[in-house]
């Protein structure tokens, strides 16, 4: 008689806990967007949810510790003319959100310390170049305010938050709706998903698209993909039956799968979250009322299943705390911020262990909140992985950092990478253009303070 050898792992009893009643968000009127967007989103200090608002777009931000029953008049961030669509914390400054909205607008906003106080009206800029909404917001995983958007226009923009401007337009490289954009370990490289059944690998700042993968699931429902490796890529997506699947890819060679799984019937878009420092993946669906979770692996058949969390009610979206705001004394692995109709429940992941000392095989160093390039060294072609911290003393959130936007002084204008089938010539002629036209301004002005300063001194004589 042959007995099944299981396979070794310290993280097969990972289970999945939510948190008391009195410790859940209440009353809060979120999204109901049909969007495939998380809606909420997550770090050591603030909590942000997408909520239902008349008459434009906004979004909450609350405090960890305000747990319970929010007030009716709870303040609100609420600039946009529309809907809000995404929302994305910043990774170097836990007091900084940027939110993409249907009025074609990305806004970047700074929380006060404390959190609101009165609903925000004003962010601290304004980032304008879709042509049709703005879908979604994804910040630089190590350089400094470089921040990524991508839009119904099947334009991806990259900002430099710092000077308020787009510094590289990818214009040409999808040809329909993108459904997912996501950056490598250093940022040198984005994995998008496109509803022309691609995959695409690209260096952003060249405009090349590396590698390219048609179909990687049968389906016609949306596709999600994330890297998981340097060479290695998640994606999650619908067989031509409608069954949901999870396959990994090996960027040396797309042809076939690794691995492809095929887990369920529901029809909820599979959104990955990936944790690096223990290689496990959690997949949860809007509309589901579980989460799943995976150890990706060298060994076949490489996406190992754990366990599912399960519960009664079904999320709208969730959120998922960076493994700096999670409490290490407590073996919590992960936390998610799970979006019912009306409230936020986190959710626990933790692997048991006996002993409440640091377990240095749980919490390797992880990413911490320093950047390690700035805007500038990024864009001229270096690349670094993040900054790492020791989580064995805990994590305590810094004081706020100001995030200081410079216009350029000639109307903001500089040149932009602009990769597309038209650009070269025709798009130096444009940036050329306007800097002429810039300096023509400038001398206009000059010249008619010139004029007021001779007539001051001659009334002045």
């Amino acid at each position: 008689m042959s007995r099944k050898v299981v396979r070794s792992s310290k993280f097969r009893h990972v289970f999945g806990q939510p948190v008391k009643a009195d410790q859940c968000y209440d009353d809060i009127r979120v999204s109901q967007n049909t969007w495939d967007s998380n809606f909420c989103a997550v770090n050591p200090k603030f909590l942000a949810i997408v909520v239902e608002a008349s008459g434009g777009g906004a979004f909450m931000v609350l405090p960890l510790s305000k747990t319970g029953r929010l007030d009716k008049s709870q303040p609100v961030v609420c600039g946009h003319t529309a809907p809000v669509l995404d929302i994305d914390w910043c990774p170097h400054n836990d007091n900084v959100i940027a939110s993409g909205s249907e009025d074609c607008s990305v806004m970047v906003w700074e929380i006060p310390e404390g959190g609101l106080t009165r609903s925000l009206t004003e962010p601290i800029v304004t980032l304008e170049g879709h042509t049709k909404r703005v879908g979604i917001v994804t910040w630089h995983p190590t350089a400094q305010n470089i921040l990524l958007s991508a839009g119904c226009d099947n334009v991806i923009l990259i900002w430099d938050v710092g000077i308020g401007q787009s510094v590289i337009v990818l214009e040409d490289t999808h040809s329909d709706l993108i459904y997912s954009v996501a950056w490598n370990w250093d940022g040198s490289q984005i994995c998008t998903s496109c509803k022309d059944k691609k995959i695409r690998i690209i260096e952003p700042r060249a405009g090349t698209i590396v590698a390219e993968k048609d179909k990687p699931h049968e389906g016609s429902r949306p596709v999600r993909a994330i890297f998981v490796s340097e060479d290695k890529i998640l994606t999650t997506g619908f067989s031509r039956m409608s069954e949901r699947q999870v396959a990994l890819w090996d960027l040396k060679s797309l042809d076939e799968p690794l691995t492809l799984q095929e887990l369920d019937t529901s029809s909820g878009v599979l959104i990955p979250f990936f944790d690096p420092d223990t290689n496990i993946v959690y997949l949860g669906g809007k509309g589901d009322s579980s989460i799943k979770y995976f150890e990706v692996t060298d060994e076949s058949p490489f996406v190992h299943f754990l366990s599912q969390y399960s519960s009664k009610e079904s999320q709208r979206g969730m959120g998922y705390m960076p493994k700096r705001g999670l409490e290490v004394n407590k073996c919590e692995i992960a936390r998610f911020y799970k979006l019912h109709e009306r409230k936020c429940e986190p959710i626990i992941m933790t692997v048991p262990r006996k002993s409440d000392l640091f377990q240095e095989d749980l919490y390797p160093d992880t990413v911490g909140p320093d950047s390690a390039l700035t805007a500038e060294e990024w864009l001229g072609g270096k690349n670094a992985g993040p900054v790492l911290i020791s989580l064995r003393d805990g994590y305590t959130p810094s004081k706020a950092r100001e995030l200081k936007v410079t216009k350029n002084v000639l109307s903001g204008r500089i040149p932009k990478r602009s990769h597309s089938s038209n650009d070269g010539k025709a798009d130096s002629d444009s940036v050329l253009e306007q800097l002429l036209e810039d300096i023509k301004k400038l001398k206009a002005t000059v010249a008619a303070q010139e004029q007021r300063i001779s007539q001051l001194e001659s009334a002045a004589n």
